[in-house]
C-alpha cells in the first residue's frame, strides 16, 4: 500500500535497555513537565519579589534624598542671602555637590540587585528545568493543532474559550472552569511560529489577531513583550502577499509606515505591491486565498478529523445489534467471582473495551513508578528510532520488578485475554503522557516492514494491544479507528483491547488509529503489545474464531 503508514517502536523494548538520567527537556510533550513548571516559575517569582524589595528600599532611598535636598532649596536656599554665609550651609552644598551626586549617580546598588536577580534567574536556567525554544515552538504548534483537528476559531481561543461555527454561529465545544486570554504578544509568537515554517494559513489568522489586540491597547509595548505592532503588522502584511491578497499586504504596509515612516524595506515593498496591483489587477473573489498545509495523513485527514470531534458519538455506529454488553469472566477461575465488565465496541477489527479494569490508586501508582523516565516518544524510522511530530508524547517503559502493581496487571490481562504477556512473548509496559495537543496520528500498532526494530525479540510480530486509560481528560484524546469509521473516548480506569493481525499473522488493515489532540485535561494511558509467539491455542477472546 503507497498510505503512509507509521509503525511504533521504541528502543526501550530491548530487553538490554540502559535507563538515561532524568530530563526535562521538551517540555511540551508532556503535561507533567509542563505542570512541574509551575514550581519553576514559582522560584522566578520568589526571585522577582526579592528584586522587588531591594530596588524598592533602593528608591526609598533616592526618595529621602530628593526629598532633604527639594527642602533646602525650598526652605534654607530661597530665604536671606546670609544663609549662604553660614559656614555649615556652604559645607554641606559642596559636600553634596562634591560626593553625595556622585555616590547617588555611580551607585553600584542598581547593578548588584540586577545582577542578583539575574543570578536567581541563571541558577534556575543551571537545572536544566526551563523551557526552551523548542518548547514555545512545539506549544504553538499544539495550539494550531488544536485549531485545526477541532475546527475552532482563533478568535475563541483568544478570548479563552474553545468555540467552533455552526450554522453561522460560535458554539462551546468546551467550557474550561478557568479562562485566560491571549494578549497580543502571545498571538503574535504563535503566528511567528508559523510564518517561520512558511504556514501563512495559521500566520494570517493569529496576527490578525495580534494586530487587533496591539491596536486596541494604544500600540503600547510592554518590557515582558518580544513583539510590537510594528513587527505583527510586518509579518501579517508578508504573510497576506504569500497568500496572494495583494491589497490588503499593501493596507498593512501604509499603515506600518505610520509607525516607522523611514524603513527602507518596507517603502520597497509598498513600492512592489503598487505596481503588481497596477500590472494584475485583484479579481472580485470571496476566496481569501487560506489553504491548509498538507500533512503526511491527507488522504484520511477528513475522517480523523471528523472522528476526533465527534468524540465517540456515532449513534449509528453503536446501533448494530451483534454489539453487546455483559460481565466477562472468560472461563477463568480467577474471574468466576468478580467479572469484568465488557463493551464489544466493534467486530472487524474486533475491540473491546474493559471497564473498571484498574483502580483509581493502581492507576496513580503506575503514573508515579513512570516519573522518573519519561522520554520523548519515538517512532520506526527505517531500522532505527526517531522522535516525530506526528507523536507528541512522552513515555517510560516499566519492567515487572519496578513494582508487585505491574505483575499483578500482567497476570489480569492474562486471564481475561488468555495471552502470554511474559516477556519475550511480550514487550514491557509502556506509559505514555500526552503534552500540549499532544496526539499521535494514524498508524498501526503492528510493523509493516521487515526491518522494523521490534522484530530484535525475535518473538513475531505484536499480535494484540491493550492500552489502560490511567487517568481522564476534559475533552479530546479520544482513540479513532480511521477505516472502522468510529472513535473511543477517554475512559477512565477502563481497557481497550484490539486484535492487530488476523490469524494468517497478516496485519489487519482496519486497526489503522490515531489518538486525537487532547483539547484539555492530562492523558495518560499504559500499552501492552503482545507478540505472536507464545500465544499458541491462546486466542480465545474473539467473537469470531473463523477470523
Amino acid at each position: 500500500m503507497l498510505y503512509y503508514f507509521k509503525s511504533i517502536y521504541s528502543a526501550c523494548v530491548i530487553f538490554s535497555m540502559i535507563l538515561m538520567p532524568l530530563y526535562f527537556g521538551e517540555m511540551y510533550t508532556s503535561l507533567l513537565n509542563v505542570k512541574q513548571a509551575i514550581n519553576v516559575e514559582r522560584q522566578l517569582i520568589d526571585h522577582l519579589e526579592t528584586y522587588i524589595e531591594h530596588e524598592s528600599e533602593r528608591l526609598e532611598d533616592i526618595k529621602r534624598f530628593y526629598a532633604k535636598v527639594s527642602d533646602l532649596h525650598n526652605e534654607v536656599y530661597s530665604g536671606p542671602s546670609t544663609a549662604m554665609a553660614n559656614p555649615l550651609v556652604a559645607f554641606t552644598l559642596i559636600k553634596r555637590l562634591q560626593s553625595e551626586w556622585l555616590n547617588l549617580i555611580y551607585s553600584d546598588e542598581a547593578q548588584e540587585n540586577t545582577q542578583a536577580f539575574r543570578s536567581g534567574y541563571e541558577e534556575v536556567e543551571k537545572e536544566g528545568s526551563l523551557p526552551k525554544l523548542e518548547d514555545l515552538q512545539g506549544a504553538a504548534k499544539g495550539l494550531m493543532r488544536l485549531q485545526d483537528v477541532y475546527a475552532l476559531q482563533v478568535g475563541g481561543l483568544v478570548r479563552g474559550h474553545f468555540q467552533r461555527i455552526t450554522n453561522g454561529n460560535p458554539i462551546d465545544i468546551y467550557s474550561p472552569t478557568v479562562s485566560v486570554p491571549l494578549s497580543g504578544d502571545d498571538c503574535f509568537l504563535v503566528g511567528k511560529v508559523a510564518y517561520e515554517l512558511e504556514d501563512y494559513y495559521h500566520s494570517v489568522q493569529w496576527l490578525e489577531e495580534s494586530v487587533r489586540l496591539f491596536r486596541g491597547a494604544g500600540g503600547e509595548w510592554s518590557p515582558e513583550n518580544e513583539g510590537t505592532l510594528e513587527d505583527a503588522l510586518d509579518h501579517l502584511a508578508f504573510s497576506h502577499f504569500k497568500t496572494g491578497n495583494i491589497s490588503y499586504a499593501l493596507s498593512l504596509s501604509q499603515e506600518l509606515l505610520n509607525h516607522d515612516p523611514m524603513n527602507g524595506r518596507v517603502l520597497k515593498n509598498v513600492e512592489k505591491y503598487e505596481r503588481l496591483l497596477v500590472d494584475s489587477p485583484p479579481l472580485l473573489s470571496t476566496d481569501t486565498g487560506l489553504k491548509r498545509p498538507n500533512t503526511t495523513y491527507l488522504r484520511t485527514r477528513n475522517t480523523y478529523e471528523r472522528l476526533c470531534r465527534t468524540q465517540g458519538t456515532q449513534p449509528t455506529h453503536y446501533e448494530n445489534p451483534l454489539l453487546f454488553c455483559d460481565y466477562f469472566n472468560n472461563d477463568s477461575p480467577g474471574l468466576l467471582l468478580q467479572p469484568i465488565r465488557r463493551e464489544v465496541l466493534n467486530l472487524q477489527p474486533y475491540v473491546v473495551l474493559y471497564h473498571s479494569f484498574i483502580t483509581d490508586s493502581e492507576a496513580e501508582s503506575i503514573r508515579d513508578l513512570a516519573h522518573t523516565g519519561l522520554r520523548r516518544s519515538v517512532v520506526a524510522s527505517g531500522e532505527e528510532q526517531a522522535t516525530a511530530e506526528y507523536r507528541i508524547s512522552k513515555s517510560a517503559w516499566l519492567k515487572e520488578t519496578a513494582h508487585p502493581i505491574i505483575g499483578r496487571l500482567d497476570q489480569r490481562i492474562t486471564l481475561l485475554t488468555g495471552l502470554n504477556v511474559q516477556p519475550p512473548y511480550a514487550e514491557y509496559l509502556q506509559v505514555v503522557n500526552y503534552g500540549i495537543g499532544g496526539h499521535y496520528e494514524p498508524h498501526f500498532d503492528h510493523a509493516t516492514s521487515a526491518s522494523s526494530p521490534l522484530f530484535r525479540l525475535n518473538t513475531g510480530n505484536r499480535v494484540a494491544t491493550f492500552m489502560i486509560y490511567l487517568s481522564s481528560v476534559d475533552a479530546g484524546g479520544s482513540t479513532a479507528f480511521i477505516h472502522a469509521n468510529f472513535s473511543v473516548p477517554v475512559v477512565e480506569n477502563a481497557a481497550l483491547f484490539w486484535w492487530n493481525l488476523h490469524r494468517n499473522g497478516q496485519g489487519d488493515g482496519d486497526t489503522l488509529h490515531a489518538g486525537c489532540p487532547v483539547l484539555v485535561g492530562d492523558k495518560w494511558v499504559a500499552n501492552k503489545w503482545i507478540h505472536e509467539y507464545g500465544q499458541e491455542f491462546q486466542r480465545r477472546c474473539s467473537p469470531n474464531p473463523e477470523e
